[in-house]
């Protein structure tokens, strides 16, 4: 690649299972000219994100042959409109390209947050994936200090953002599931999980059991099937669950596994179940910002993130994401 050119990702056919290299193509093409009312980005940053693999089966967010679209950290290089200059830091969805034309509706100024805050935060702990744990947490779960909290897939982006979040809103007992020992030790060594434990290794609902003998207060499940249920499970009396995604039913060649088996016990127990997206409440990013960002810039609190340099590798990392090889939020750095 020159610096007049641009390279982009596109996806070519639709996966059958679990997405393979050859699904993708990449294509390079000149520089564009930013048109009136827009202006062009130098991306720096690309997130990469579990509902990537969902938006791979259907033209609602992806159609075949035309670019990929994901949240994306750049810097402005060229300006037809007034409020984004050039060398403006922006984020704005139009990823896994090198390059994008946005306008000023569908990018926004990185806030300037003060010394100590790294850019890689702002596509983790205070981007898109720190927001939804901070709204599961808060507004659909509603932990309260004290409270006892399971986190599914804790050691990924989310996840490592929910336990981070949760230690800072006085959380009691923090349990964690995640796919390897590796990771289960990086939980509770380095983020503050009281336990955490493989999935890999027994039935769910029984490795959770014996993580929160007493049971949980709330759960930020993101996995669903076996993970839903044991939640379920292990939920105490008027507890909540805070539904953020199905990552265990993204491949599936079959039906999507059944309703958990004990689902009537969100009537027994009084259990409120609660889905949401987390563009529904872009309202929370301010509150977000006022809780993480001082420790952010003190050093007590630090994004947790892996990061693949080169944009060549944006494809090996969204699949490295899917099949769970990051620690906290898989960034690719271009």
């Amino acid at each position: 690649m020159t610096n007049d050119t641009m390279i982009t990702v596109r996806q070519t056919a639709r996966p059958v299972g679990f997405p393979t290299p050859d699904l993708f193509s990449f294509t390079e093409s000149p520089l564009p000219e930013p048109r009136p009312g827009t202006a062009l980005v130098e991306n720096l940053l690309l997130s990469v994100d579990p509902y990537h693999r969902e938006a791979m089966d259907t033209d609602e967010l992806w159609a075949l042959g035309s670019p990929m679209e994901g949240r994306t950290l750049g810097r402005v290089l060229d300006s037809r409109d007034p409020s984004l200059r050039p060398g403006d830091l922006v984020l704005h969805r139009e990823g896994w390209r090198t390059h994008a034309v946005v306008a000023p509706d569908g990018a926004r100024r990185v806030p300037d947050l003060g010394p100590g805050v790294p850019l890689a935060a702002h596509l983790s702990l205070l981007g898109g994936t720190g927001l939804s744990a901070y709204v599961g947490l808060t507004r659909i779960a509603r932990l309260q200090p004290g409270e006892d909290l399971f986190v599914s897939a804790a050691a990924g982006g989310v996840g490592t953002a929910a336990g981070r979040l949760a230690r800072l809103l006085g959380a009691g007992r923090l349990v964690g599931s995640t796919g390897s020992a590796r990771k289960a030790a990086y939980l509770t060594e380095e983020i503050g999980f009281d336990a955490a434990f493989d999935h890999h290794e027994g039935p769910v609902a029984e490795l959770l059991a014996k993580a929160a003998p007493e049971g949980i207060d709330a759960a930020l499940e993101g996995v669903g099937g076996e993970h839903l249920e044991a939640a379920i499970g292990a939920l105490r009396e008027h507890g909540r669950i805070a539904w953020v995604g199905a990552v265990g039913q993204y491949h599936s060649l079959s039906a999507p596994p059944a309703a958990p088996r004990n689902l009537f016990d969100l009537v027994a127990k009084s259990i409120r179940l609660e889905g949401f997206l987390v563009s529904n409440h872009a309202d929370a990013q301010e509150e977000l910002y006022d809780l993480v960002a001082p420790r952010l810039r003190d050093g007590s609190l630090t994004p947790d993130v892996t990061v693949r340099e080169g944009f060549e590798h944006i494809v090996d990392a969204f699949l490295g994401m899917l099949r769970g090889e990051n620690l906290g939020k898989m960034l690719v750095a271009v």
